[in-house]
């Protein structure tokens, strides 16, 4: 990856005020990568490779409904984090993400990343306070369009509802 676009990539709210060591090592595992309009650049269930910070284009952020086949969660674009399941085990994939238009971004090879996270608990800190409310936007977008799914169905909210129910029945309390 040049300095070029990493100067670019270092503006972004994900390694925003990070330290110049810190910048230096994400910079040691980034390269530039594109997607085609219309390339599959996660599958859900497929390894988790890769972090993308998207630099040009849009990508839709998609699950699987059973009966209802892919659900669009949410459309992501410059300067948004793709790919945040590489933080947890599995290791999995838990979307499928498509290129709705060309695509630029900026990869991070997350097994690095996961090695640095662990050997320096300071840079793991600060790079997870950034990622915390990308994964909390990304869960509560997943929420809204399940709301809409199920409440566009005659018995969507009573369907909801006694999932929830059922979920809280095995919850500690």
């Amino acid at each position: 990856m040049t300095n070029s676009s990493f100067s670019l990539v270092a503006k972004y709210p994900l390694v925003e005020g990070l330290p110049p060591s810190a910048l230096e090592y994400l910079e040691s595992c980034a390269s530039d990568v594109e997607f085609a309009a219309g390339k599959a650049i996660l599958t859900e269930g497929a390894k988790a490779g890769a972090l993308y910070l998207l630099t040009s284009g849009k990508v839709a952020l998609s699950a699987h409904a059973p009966g209802r086949g892919h659900i669009l969660v949410q459309t992501l674009g410059p300067g948004e984090v793709l790919g945040l399941s590489w933080l947890f085990p599995p290791y999995q994939w838990r979307f499928d993400a498509r290129a709705t238009e060309p695509v630029r971004a900026v990869a991070f090879d997350v097994a690095r990343l996961r090695a640095k996270l662990d050997e320096d608990p300071v840079f793991g800190y600060a790079l997870l306070r950034r990622i915390t409310p990308v994964v909390l936007e990304r869960l509560q977008q997943t929420r809204v369009r399940l709301l809409d799914l199920y409440s566009s169905t005659p018995s969507g909210h009573d369907r909801l509802a006694d999932s929830a129910n059922a979920r809280s029945q095995h919850l500690p309390r």
